[in-house]
Order: C-alpha cells, then structure tokens, then sequence
C-alpha cells in the first residue's frame, strides 16, 4: 500500500457518516487537538455512544501527513481564515489569525513542535484557585498522552497515543544556531519538556513514523471502527440547546446544508472548538455577557460574563538574515527539487520532508529568571516573513522571538447573531507597555545570537529589521510594524472561581448542568511555550474527570 493510499483510506473511514445521529450519551463539538482525545477516551466506554463534529473536512490531504507539506496548508480548505480588529498598539493593524478547520484542528496543519510549558505556568494556574491542575497533577496526563521515542524517564511517557520523536535530517545550519546560541551564554538543553526548560537545542516534534502524528492520526484514526463512536465532518454547529438550565442537544448543518439537524446528548455536550470557536458557540447559545448578546439580537440564557474575555496570545517578532551560500530550505520547494526530495523520503524516510522547517529553539530569559524563561526562540532555515506568505529571493534564515507571558488581555465578541459570521477577534496585542519592553528585550536577544561566530560569518546582511534600526525606539516601531500572532490564543473561557471565570476545575460550565468546555480556552493564564501539547493534556485530564479516573 502506497503512503497516498494509506492516507485516503484511514480518512475515509472518519468521512463515511453520510448523516449524524440523532443522539448520543456525549455531543462533542469540535475535532481538534482536545477533541479528538475526548473521541477515543470516552468511547472506550462500550456503554455509551459518542460522536464528534467537526466543521472543516476530512485530514485527507496528502499535504497534511507529509511534515513538510504544512507550509503549503493555507486557505479556508484547511483553517478559519480570521482576522482580527484593528489593533490600536500595532499600527492598527488587522492580523491574519488563522485557526485549524479540519479533522486534527490545529495539530494537523501547525509546526509539530512538542513543547508542554514550564512547571510553574501550572503551578500558578493552583494558586490562582485551580485545585488540581498544578504542574504535578497535569504531568500524570502528559505522560498519559505520551509515546517518546528517545527519552524514558520520570518527565516522560512511552505508551501513549501520541508520537513524539527527534527530528530526523535537520539542516546543519540548525546545529550552527544552536552553536551560537552557545556562544552567548545560553547552555544546551536536549528535554525542553524535562528538568529544566532553559536553553537549546532541536526541538522533539509530534511525529509516528516520519509522518505527521496529528491528535487525529494518534487518537482517532486507529479506534474508527468503533461502534459507538461517530465522527462527522463538514459538521457546524449552530447552538447549543438549553433547557431548564441543562445543556441537552445541539443544532448543527452539515455538509453545507440549510437544513438543520438537532442532536441530543443523554449525558453531556462537551465543547472543544477553541480560544476562538469555544466562546463563539457559547454567546450563539446565548451564554455569555447578556447585556452584550442583547445588543446584537441575541437571546440571553445563562448570564456569564468572562465568556470571550481574558484572550492571551504570544506575539511574534522575527529577526531575519540573508546568508552568503546556499544552506537554507528556500528554493527546494521548485518542481525539481521536490521530486529529488519526494523521492529520498519514498525510499529512506529522511530529508527536508521529514522537517517541520522550525528545526531549533531556545528558551532563555530577559530578566534573569532561568527558572521560568520569559522569551521562546524558534529558528528557521529560511526566509519566513509574514506567514510565510512574502516571497523573498535567495536564502535566509529566520529566529523567531516571543514574549512568553504577556499582561495584556483581549476579547472575543460576535459580530452578530449570525453563526456563518466570523467573531471579532482582539487580543490587544501590546495592551500594557511591559509587553512592547519584554518584546524589544527578547528581540535583542535574537540579534546577540546572529552576532556570534557560529553565525556571523555565513551572514551576508540583516534583512529585517535591518542595520538602520538601531535604538529602542526603532525596534519598537519594528516590531509594531511587523509583529504576528504566534497562533497560541488561550483563556476566552478561563477556569477560576472568581465572576470571571466560566468554567470550574471539573471544566463544567458555571451555572449550567451537562455543559463542559474541554480545551485551551479554559486556561486562566498563557503557558510559556507552544499550546498543542498542554491541549492534548486538557483533553487527557478532562476526559478522566468526566470518567471519574483520576490518576495518582
């Protein structure tokens, strides 16, 4: 069997639900990466019935599997293409924020980096009130998820669903980052996810077998032809029923359908749509900041006003070099190169289609904290401007920085009663001038790496920001400038105790019976590092409560 086929035929399998049940014990909304772990730890109860909706299609894609292939995923066939507002402290500029619209969500079409956050991120989330979720509770249910290919030990898991591995044929350009970083003080680290998370080093990625290993592919794929588990896809759902204060079905079109199908839960609807999609469904259902939903022609049914607030993300600020020879990805994605490469990866697994192009990273510290890092580095052997969407001749390579907690808090709001509207999405990037202070720290810092040895002789210039942005002043209009969304929105239904919170440490929506929100909206603050893991580490942990398995 070819790998062609092998894809087609598993995605197949999760498409052939022509139409939906009419109910089932648990509704899940939303197939992404905490999705798809509800999917297959609920329905290992034979006693119940399950079923899954996921408004994009199938991860059929052949583009999706191949870990190179996602730099070539863009458009709505695989991802929300949203926007934000204007943002007042970026140039007032509208953002583009795409978010994971296929079977997968997000861990099918993202840089497969495996990062879990650090310790303390999950300890502050206990002593914000969150009784059991402290760095000790979650790890159980990280290592639960786990299958890591190189490293056993009391951080780690080898017997979960979800691959993890080293990379197969990073680029040596890499391992001269990684020598740089070095050379500026920064001490090699081979386990982000370990002891320690200071340092660099390559990052392990969220692969089985040299192919993409998707919550999808990990969770869902190998337990399809499970009797009681149902997945549907091209599946929107509309609202959530609420009746006598108990969630107890959903409406949902499918396949682009008029017509409108409602299907009741017996036992609980679970929402794992997103920081984006979670509390967009919600505010349709009429759960939210009443005076708000009133104001767009929305019927209020359960006032709640945290719904779409306390949205967090990292902002990304790149520094990007022109390199004298070429060692970089660019250009190997012409037509002969790829057949070249295509074919290496057919006969030995290795080569640039093995690399999720975000080869190295580093967590290092602005303030000196090497307990809790407040800068992530992702480095690139490439030109990667604007999304990857700028098109930039030669080769480059590129060091992504981020800010790793920022202060400043966004929203989402709806743009009208209407479900097919896309929601006002504002996460007030650079809200509270700390935030543009850590941003230009950290950026400097990139800059300090590509000044070393290891790096500065395969350099030929700066390309951004250039040599004639010098001061803090200059970086900081730089960064307004040319600042992005790192794609880790978090928080719009936090969990907490206080008037703002939505969900409980059982993640059960506050003042409603059968309703639960199961993702990385219910985070009540950012973790420092990519948001794929710790949401797979959600789905893992709520699954288990709602089974009442609690691991100890």
């Amino acid at each position: 069997m070819t790998f062609h086929t092998l894809i087609h035929s598993s995605a197949k399998a999760m498409s052939e639900v022509a139409q939906a049940p009419r109910t089932a014990d648990y509704v899940i909304v939303g197939g992404g990466s905490s999705g798809c772990v509800l999917a297959n730890r609920l329905s290992a109860e034979r006693n119940c019935e399950v079923v899954m909706l996921e408004a994009g299609g199938p991860d059929s894609s052949p583009l999706i599997h191949l870990p190179a292939g996602y730099s070539k995923l863009v458009g709505p066939r695989v991802s929300w293409e949203y926007r934000t507002v204007p943002q007042k402290h970026v140039n007032n500029r509208e953002l583009h924020y795409p978010q994971g619209m296929t079977l997968g969500g997000g861990s099918s079409i993202n840089a497969m980096v495996y990062i879990r956050g650090n310790r303390h991120d999950y300890d502050q989330w206990e002593r914000l009130g969150n009784a059991g979720w402290g760095y000790a509770d979650c790890l159980k249910y990280f290592r639960k998820a786990e299958n890591n290919q190189r490293i056993s030990d009391r951080f780690h898991g080898n017997d979960g669903p979800l691959m993890v591995s080293d990379q197969v044929s990073p680029l040596p350009l890499t391992e001269h980052f990684i020598e740089a970083a070095r050379q500026a003080g920064h001490p090699l680290n081979d386990d982000f996810n370990g002891e320690r998370q200071h340092g660099v080093g390559y990052y392990q990625v969220t692969q089985r077998h040299r192919r993409r290993g998707s919550s999808a592919v990990s969770y869902v794929h190998p337990v399809h032809d499970r009797r009681n588990l149902k997945v549907v896809t091209r599946a929107r759902v509309q609202r959530i029923v609420i009746e006598g204060g108990k969630a107890v079905a959903v409406d949902v079109s499918i396949a682009g359908s008029r017509q409108v199908t409602r299907i009741r839960a017996e036992r609980e609807v679970i929402v794992a749509s997103g920081a984006i999609g979670s509390p967009k469904l919600l505010m349709l259902s009429g759960i939210g900041p009443a005076d708000e939903l009133k104001a767009i022609g929305v019927d209020p049914v359960h006032d709640l006003k945290g719904v779409g607030k306390n949205l967090q993300d990292h902002l990304d600020v790149y520094a990007v070099a022109t390199l004298k020879q070429p060692m970089s990805y660019d250009g190997e994605d012409r037509l002969l190169p790829m057949l070249k490469h295509g074919l290496r990866y057919l006969l030995t697994k290795t080569g640039p289609v093995t690399s999720n192009v975000c080869e190295g990273g580093a967590f290092v510290s602005s303030v000196n904290d090497t307990e809790w890092p407040d800068n992530q580095m992702h480095f690139l052997p490439a030109y990667v401007v604007d999304h990857g969407r700028m098109k930039i001749e030669g080769h480059g390579m590129t060091l992504n920085t981020a800010y790793l907690r920022p202060e400043a808090r966004g929203t989402v709001t709806l743009r009208s009663a209407d479900p097919l509207d896309a929601p006002l999405i504002d996460p007030n990037f650079l809200g509270v001038e700390e935030d543009l202070n850590r941003s230009i720290n950290c950026f400097k810092m990139a800059r300090e790496i590509f000044a070393q040895p290891a790096l500065s002789g395969l350099i030929k210039q700066e390309y951004l920001p250039g040599n004639g942005c010098r001061t803090d002043d200059e970086i900081a209009d730089y960064v307004r400038e040319w600042s992005k969304t790192d794609y880790h929105p978090v928080g719009t239904c936090k969990m907490g105790s206080d008037e703002t919170a939505v969900v409980d440490t059982q993640l059960r929506v506050r003042g409603l019976d059968g309703l639960r929100v199961v993702d990385s909206s219910i985070m009540p603050t950012l973790v420092s590092g990519n948001t794929n893991a710790p949401s797979i580490m959600i789905g893992e942990k709520g699954a288990a409560t709602i089974l009442a398995r609690k691991l100890v």
